[in-house]
């Protein structure tokens, strides 16, 4: 006879409720569903998706999240550059849009452009009254951003001749030069879902800002902003036809930085996350890259993240401490370096391994290592390579000692033994020697240069500092997403 359920009494029933009832399970996720996730970003791509569909609203989201898609445009950039007037907001926007290949949207060339009824009443009102109302310049970027070139990424050619023309993608969007300009332009855009991935402002004191501004001149056949001190053009022909801008006489400069001011503290509250301040108040072209390396980075995630840490470095260059730390912190699992390949695999699978993520040091240590882990399916998602001088690993590790009675340990540099006879009783690990030290030096960078390879986005620290310094440094590269790298 077939015994129902209700026949096996009370702990059958408790055991049939727990298998129906997945709250009171363990959640077994094979560890392919996260690294596909992470791999191609799905939950940052479905959260774009679902701020585009809140602020457009659309009357059919299915056509309207097809299309988004196929923009493939949620990377592309999105800057805002503000900055008072002589801060130089201009030319760096202008390198930053060259470097990205992507476009620059000033008040100037939206209310330049050709064929459009819009810009032709921007520059009948610009001739008149020296400004555009806010309105009609919103509509204005409006406008000018749903273009193709500004919200989809683009397929170029280019080749010598057509048998060797290659294809490639280019990010376009865009670059605001000095806009916002209020507050409410700021709100307005804003409500619009025009929304920039970074804000640059930059900063400088009045006093410096004024006195630039009278050297400055302007190129009118190509725009470039020139400077009688800091940047003259060597070219003759180029000085030959500068120009002195409107407006570039102290009181005037004077009056623009006080409404400039009067208006940045109201705007900056609309962009907390995202925003950062540059001085200005140093040559251009550090400017240039303080502003390059910001925009390259990626801001934090939301994301579910499961931390798969790689630490590769030569003996003694402190990973095994980096973690340790990690381990304690954040509850990684703590992979020895000694394991072999078969009981890794075997370790890596276990559960606590895919739910907290898991930090390997010294393996592995060659090529072929990697790609046994790479094809059997362990990706580390993190990786950084701990870089530390020679005289600084031999001062490390050959000055350590043991007590062969305590057992305790020292280092007769940055813990030395407490009394003479201790001193003289100290034994030497024949692994500490110099000679064994600079064999498993050689072996680490014979390899080194293959692993960073293989790891392309892998992080290089300089590992000769406080560890807690690396640590820092080490958790700043876990906690945010790998900066974008732009050749």
């Amino acid at each position: 006879m077939t015994r129902g359920p209700s026949d096996s009494g009370p702990q059958g029933a408790a055991a049939l409720r727990g298998s129906m009832d997945a709250t009171t399970a363990p959640h077994r996720i094979p560890p392919q569903m996260p690294q596909y996730g992470e791999a191609n970003h799905i939950f940052e791509l479905m959260q774009n998706m679902l701020e585009q569909l809140l602020i457009h609203q659309p009357k059919d989201p299915i056509p309207f999240m097809i299309d988004h898609l196929q923009r493939d445009n949620d990377y592309v950039p999105k800057i805002v550059i503000l900055g008072p007037p002589a801060s130089g907001k201009t030319t760096i926007a202008m390198w930053l849009a060259k470097h990205l290949s992507t476009n620059l949207l000033s008040v100037e060339s939206l209310i330049a452009k050709e064929y459009s009824p819009l810009a032709a009443d921007a520059r009948m009102h610009y001739q008149k009254f020296k400004m555009v109302p806010d309105m009609l310049l919103i509509r204005l970027m409006q406008e000018r951003l749903k273009e193709e070139d500004c919200v989809r990424r683009t397929l170029f050619s280019y080749g010598l001749s057509q048998s060797t023309e290659q294809s490639s993608l280019c990010d376009t969007g865009w670059i605001l030069d000095g806009i916002p300009e209020t507050r409410e332009q700021a709100l307005t855009i804003q409500t619009l879902g025009i929304s920039p991935r970074h804000v640059i402002v930059l900063s400088a004191p009045d006093t410096i800002l004024i006195e630039r501004n009278l050297g400055k001149r302007i190129d009118p056949q190509t725009g470039e902003i020139y400077h009688t001190t800091f940047d003259w053009p060597p070219e003759s022909e180029i000085q030959n036809r500068l120009m002195v801008p409107a407006g570039i006489f102290e009181g005037e400069t004077a009056r623009k930085l006080l409404e400039y001011h009067r208006n940045i503290v109201r705007i900056l509250p609309s962009y907390p996350k995202i925003l950062k301040v540059i001085s200005a108040d140093q040559p251009c072209v550090d400017v240039f890259y303080q502003a390059l390396t910001y925009v390259q980075t990626s801001h934090r995630s939301n994301a579910p993240f499961t931390p798969r840490v790689l630490l590769c470095g030569p003996v003694g260059s402190g990973k095994s401490l980096q973690a340790a730390l990690l381990a304690q912190k954040y509850g990684l699992i703590n992979v020895p370096d000694n394991i072999i390949m078969k009981v890794l695999k075997q370790r890596l699978d276990q559960q606590d391994c895919v739910e907290r993520g898991w930090v390997l040091h010294g393996f592995p240590r060659d090529l072929d290592q990697a790609h046994l882990m790479d094809n059997l399916g362990y990706k580390p998602n993190r990786v950084f390579f701990l870089n530390v001088p020679f005289d600084s690993v031999i001062e490390r590790l050959s000055l350590r000692r043991t007590d062969p009675i305590t057992g305790e340990r020292y280092h007769l540099m940055y813990k030395p033994p407490p009394t003479i006879e201790v001193q003289t009783r100290l034994l030497q690990n024949p692994k500490d020697s110099e000679e064994q030290i600079k064999l498993k030096m050689d072996l680490f960078y014979r390899n080194s240069a293959e692993l960073e390879q293989f790891y392309g986005d892998a992080i290089t620290l300089n590992g000769d500092q406080d560890p807690y310094t690396v640590f820092e440094y080490i958790e700043s590269g876990i906690i945010n997403r790998l900066p974008k790298k732009v050749p």
